[in-house]
């Protein structure tokens, strides 16, 4: 009953904000529910002309202004995402351009052998976002302004403080000791280090398959994207190349990394850096964004009930521990997860062998240079 209140509600606000606009609606228009993301959001199709997203984003859970505020603002830098149509802050309902439903993600699953072109055009509009030359923008009221935050060394740690906060505790049940409260308070230290000292621009911070929408001729739909800040220059690319739901093989993520490097030198992003330098900048932020999304999907199963996100833990396992083990920096944190936490990783029903996760969802070996993000 409280899911069809909902519903009618919606729609009878749907229908006041368009009437006398140019959208058409039919004698019975209707909402058709669509499955929601990893936040709190619902979503629903308005069977309107062109069809319209009806969301309710709950005023105690999403912060609606803020999605408003740089949805306008990345639109008219040329960044896709989608026209707000309407806006109710304090019911928490909006009315916004419908991009379809075929995400990157799937996409790629039907036809890997447009990665190539996929990839390139993901990586130009992240280009384009990073490109974009203020961090203080209008606010939704467009009376006042919004000021991005900054992903500084607080923001980070509390983001990675959820690996030992929920992953360990809450989902392994293992409980750390002193000295290896200070094994990984070391591992935090040093990965905080090298973000802080990479050029800070405009970041999505979830820039990946499954928040961008495929559009036939057309650059990507962005979304999801109302938690922007201002940080890191490999983070959004670091979530793309290295995303959590699908694998790309190592040596076409370098490739793609190094040339989208090139590019955001050409652009003036950053000045020159070397080869090893730019990669230990990826590789690095790589890790602090894995260690955060074990946290996260430990905590999205067990406090929210998405246990769908289990499936994907042991291919976040396996980037952070092909990182980790890369780097001697690293190599006490590599010994201790693969001596104390691993074994019980595999005690778990939603395990996998970590050595082949991701592979085998998308095979398609392709090569890109600078010139072809152009």
């Amino acid at each position: 009953m409280e899911e069809e209140k909902l519903e009618q509600g919606i729609l009878t606000w749907s229908m006041e904000q368009l009437a006398g606009k140019s959208w058409s609606l039919p004698a019975a228009p209707k909402l058709q529910p669509l499955s929601g993301d990893a936040g709190f959001r619902r979503y629903y199709r308005l069977n309107s002309e062109p069809s319209l997203l009806a969301v309710f984003a709950p005023v105690e859970h999403e912060d609606s202004k803020s999605f408003v505020a740089i949805a306008r603002y990345l639109r008219d830098q040329g960044v896709h995402t989608p026209n707000v149509v309407a806006v109710d802050f304090e019911r928490g309902y909006l009315l916004v351009e419908d991009f379809g439903d075929r995400l990157f993600s799937d996409q790629v699953q039907l036809d890997d052998s447009c990665a190539n072109e996929l990839y390139s055009e993901a990586m130009m509009t992240l280009l384009r976002l990073q490109q974009c030359p203020v961090m203080t923008i209008p606010a939704a009221d467009g009376e006042s302004m919004l000021t991005l935050p900054q992903y500084n060394q607080s923001r980070l740690r509390e983001e990675m403080s959820l690996f030992d906060e929920w992953f360990l505790p809450q989902l392994l049940g293992y409980s750390i000791s002193d000295d290896e409260r200070n094994l990984l308070d070391a591992v935090y230290l040093q990965l905080e280090g090298a973000a802080l000292q990479q050029p800070q621009v405009w970041v999505h911070r979830d820039y990946h398959s499954r928040n961008l929408i495929y559009r036939d001729g057309q650059p990507p739909g962005v979304i999801d994207f109302q938690d922007a800040v201002r940080g890191p220059i490999t983070y959004d690319l670091v979530s793309l190349l290295r995303d959590c739901y699908l694998r790309w093989p190592p040596a076409q993520v370098r490739q793609w990394a190094l040339a989208y490097g090139d590019m955001a030198v050409e652009c003036g992003l950053m000045a020159p850096v070397t080869q090893k330098g730019f990669m230990r900048w990826f590789d690095w932020m790589g890790l602090q964004r894995h260690l955060k999304v074990l946290g996260i999907f430990s905590r999205l199963s067990l406090r929210d009930g998405k246990t769908g996100y289990l499936e994907d833990i042991p291919l976040v396992i396996r980037y952070t521990l092909e990182v980790a083990s890369a780097y001697p920096e690293f190599a006490d944190f590599t010994y201790w997860f693969r001596e104390k936490i691993l074994p019980l990783c595999e005690q778990q029903n939603w395990y996998e062998d970590f050595q082949i996760a991701g592979d085998g969802r998308n095979t398609a070996q392709t090569e890109l240079d600078a010139s072809q993000l152009s």
